[in-house]
């Protein structure tokens, strides 16, 4: 699933949906003004990374290192690279509207869908959602369906670039939502707790598919994908999570597999639900009690130093969905202590949880 998945088509109509470009939103009398609420293609070419520089990000000497390293002469033409930089780049010319440019970048309809059918009727005010959502246009609304538009180019990168000095990625719906320049109603974000565990949910089924098809997954990989896994797990209560997640590699490609369909039934499951702040502060109050489980001295140092790094960013999105700031103290500590994982100290951390769970329940 990437930035452009599944490629619309007009009701009744088996021809693909050509891709207009980011201009063809962007007249004054559209969402190039500068009304609060007609400003979405000024906020998103003027402020958002989407724009410009996620191609521009593949000219830069880091780039060239990691292209050179891989043997990709020019990484601004390279699928590998411009799958998630460009998404646009490998766009067939019969689905090429007058105005599109490659050099957009993450755009409009890099997250919207192409827009061919559904441009010119989606403000209509006697549309529904369902309307727009049937002509192609991606209903971004709904949690299970933004997650899964954002997840493959923020979670999972392949072996070979990470050798090579890509940076690993970390998918987290609801933090990188509320940092994204908003160009749509904050009313629409949805419950930040429910966000962020539909994000970790597919975040797992993404890691757990790129492990399964792993034919030699490095320690690190399996590391990574475990810690993702112990968090969800401690998150929801769906059965068919509880399981432990190896780390033999033979074993761990094994778990990965079945735990891919299983995530991604958590990831429909809690987008569909609703949601109560009795349910967000179970769920902070859960994790931040989990300081036994940094005892476990089965589990290794940099498994548990994976753990803690996603645990972190968990208590900090739930904490602002709650607007709780009992633990603040606590809290920056836990993530000066998961900085790093060879200096990861299990037990220091685990002292530093049970201090932050002792502070976010105190009267």
């Amino acid at each position: 699933m990437g930035v452009l998945c599944g490629v619309a088509t007009a009701r009744g109509v088996d021809l693909p949906a050509k891709f207009l470009g980011a201009n063809s939103c962007a007249s004054s009398g559209c969402h190039g003004g500068g009304g609060a609420k007609q400003n979405q293609f000024l906020t998103w070419s003027l402020k958002d990374f989407h724009s410009q520089r996620p191609a521009a990000t593949l000219t830069t000497a880091r780039s060239k290192q990691i292209g050179e390293a891989l043997g990709i002469k020019d990484p601004t033409s390279e699928a590998r690279c411009t799958t998630c930089h460009a998404p646009l780049h490998d766009m067939a010319e019969s689905l090429r509207g007058k105005d599109f440019k490659v050099s957009e970048g993450v755009s409009c309809e890099s997250c919207h869908g192409p827009s061919e059918n559904w441009l010119r009727a989606h403000t209509r005010h006697d549309y529904t959602r369902a309307d727009r959502t049937a002509a192609g246009m991606r209903d971004l609304q709904d949690l299970y369906v933004r997650a899964n538009t954002c997840v493959a180019c923020h979670q999972v990168v392949s072996q070979p670039l990470l050798k090579a000095g890509h940076p690993e990625l970390i998918f987290e719906l609801d933090g990188q939502s509320v940092a994204e320049p908003k160009h749509w109603s904050t009313e629409r974000n949805g419950n930040g707790a429910q966000a962020w565990l539909v994000g970790q949910a597919v975040a797992l089924r993404e890691m757990s598919w790129q492990l399964a098809n792993e034919q030699a997954p490095t320690e690190n990989e399996i590391n990574r994908w475990a810690g993702l896994g112990w968090l969800v797990q401690n998150a929801t209560p769906n059965d068919n999570l509880r399981q432990k997640l190896p780390t033999e590699p033979d074993q761990a490609i094994k778990a990965a597999t079945g735990l891919q369909s299983n995530s991604d039934e958590v990831a429909r499951d809690v987008a569909a639900a609703p949601w109560t702040d009795e349910m967000t502060y179970k769920m902070l109050a859960t994790l931040a009690g989990t300081g036994a489980a940094f005892r476990d001295a089965s589990v290794s140092q940099p498994a548990q130093a994976r753990r803690a790094e996603r645990l972190v960013l968990a208590l900090d999105r739930l904490v602002a969905a709650e607007n709780n700031h009992k633990g603040d103290v606590e809290l920056n500590q836990l993530f000066k202590l998961a900085q790093s994982v060879p200096d990861f100290d299990a037990k220091g951390f685990a002292d530093a949880l049970d201090k932050y769970s002792a502070a976010i329940n105190a009267p």
